[in-house]
């Protein structure tokens, strides 16, 4: 993390659904069009780093937030807070609505796209231009797990939602290994590992709770969908790409050859470049 990034830093307090409060940072240009990034499972802001200290804060306005029980936002223990849909749709309508958001692009890694559709389900699509799943996953559920979800989640996941603290941070070493075919450097890995055990395994294991099967809301979208996936992925089987392809009419696919879960970490100049593509043929 560069200091000068983090002095170009607009941060926020956003209150979101059922009045927690989020911790949303912003970067770039006022004016520009802005991209809202959601982040994934137990992570937070910081993992767009190579995404709002690039090029792209040049000309777009880029808001990314941590989500409910991530990060620096309000993280209460209570199951309630995590498994109602309505919730995650009341805190991207919040952002969007308290900091004036024009039509932002929509960009979800992983549990992200989640969140997105949560989103687009009860607020609808008039108010945003696009949508970018990063290794998004769609569905929840027992059916998934092996065919959609893969073993670089389901070989970790009673490790790293388990209250003992020595089995959540070996687990969750493993799981941060798992996320990247290239591996992070040791800087990069050490704060991604700390993006992860900052979440209280309670609350990781609360997300995971939820059963989500969103086929009815890729088939009503009518916005671009940028599909951006990792052959490599481990975690979001390329499967889940392909079924968020069939499902979507808008959806249109670009695949990362040799890359895992994490495209915009592992091929940032590729995925920089083709989110400003997006969001220009958008938001000309």
């Amino acid at each position: 993390m560069s200091t000068m990034a983090e002095q170009a830093t607009k941060t926020h307090t956003v209150t979101g659904g059922g009045g927690l409060r989020l911790h949303v940072r912003e970067w770039g240009r006022t004016g520009g069009p802005p991209i809202l990034f959601i982040h994934g499972w137990s992570q937070n802001y910081l993992c767009w780093a190579k995404q709002y200290e690039s090029a792209l804060a040049d000309e777009h306005r880029l808001v990314a937030y941590d989500l409910r029980g991530h990060g620096m936002s309000e993280a209460p223990l209570e199951p309630e807070h995590y498994t109602d849909p309505t919730l995650w749709a009341d805190d991207v309508a919040a952002i969007i609505e308290q900091l004036g958001l024009d039509r932002p692009v929509l960009v979800g890694w992983s549990y992200g796209a989640f969140v997105i559709c949560d989103y687009v389900r009860r607020y609808g699509q008039d108010r945003i231009a696009a949508i970018q799943f990063v290794e998004g996953a769609v569905r929840l559920s027992e059916s998934a797990f092996g065919t959609l979800i893969g073993p670089g989640f389901l070989d970790h996941s009673a490790g790293i939602t388990a209250d003992a603290l020595p089995t959540n941070i070996l687990a969750t070493r493993a799981f941060v290994r798992g996320l990247v075919a290239k591996p992070l450097d040791a800087d990069e890995f050490e704060t991604a590992l700390c993006w992860n055990i900052v979440v209280p395994a309670r609350i990781r294991a609360s997300l995971a709770a939820r059963e989500i099967d969103l086929d009815d809301v890729l088939g009503r979208l009518e916005v671009p969908l940028l599909v951006s996936h990792g052959r490599a992925d481990t975690i979001a089987l390329p499967a889940m790409a392909e079924r968020i392809m069939t499902a979507g009419p808008t959806a249109e696919a670009s695949w990362y050859d040799g890359v895992g879960h994490a495209p915009h970490l592992e091929e940032p100049e590729r995925f920089n470049r083709e989110l400003a593509e997006l969001t220009r043929r958008v938001r000309p």
